[in-house]
């Protein structure tokens, strides 16, 4: 059964780190665009990375610098190193995949994702 499993999520002080994993489960990863997203209370999900096949990763802007995307296709792990945490990063993060070709897969942050994990929660108190 294809599966995206998230974990690490947790409570933190301003300033602090997290790390964020996700497992895909039952996927051929190499054939994966991956991304994380996230969704603040009353407000829209929006994307904060993604990640290529070959590694190539885009940012939203709010994160960049802070943030850093990366994936293990052999695992099949997917993990996003989250420092310098604001309160504003306040949110649950889901895990994303779009499933392309063996070939593998680019343009990871305009791909339409249809698969989602469960979401973790990540709280950032000042």
């Amino acid at each position: 059964q294809r599966q995206l499993v998230e974990s690490g999520g947790g409570s933190v002080q301003s300033g602090g780190s997290l790390r964020l994993s996700c497992a895909a489960r039952g996927y051929l990863t190499r054939s994966l665009c991956l991304a994380w997203f996230r969704q603040a209370p009353e407000k829209e999900r929006e994307a904060v990375a993604s990640i290529d096949s070959d590694g190539t990763s885009t940012y939203a802007d709010s994160v960049k610098g802070r943030f850093t995307i990366s994936r293990d296709n052999v695992g099949s792990m997917l993990y996003l190193q989250m420092n310098n945490l604001t309160p504003e990063d306040t949110a649950i993060y889901y895990c994303a995949a779009y499933a392309h070709s063996i070939a593998g897969c680019s343009n990871s942050w305009g791909r339409r994702y249809a698969t989602w994990g469960q979401g973790t929660q990540v709280t950032v108190s000042s």
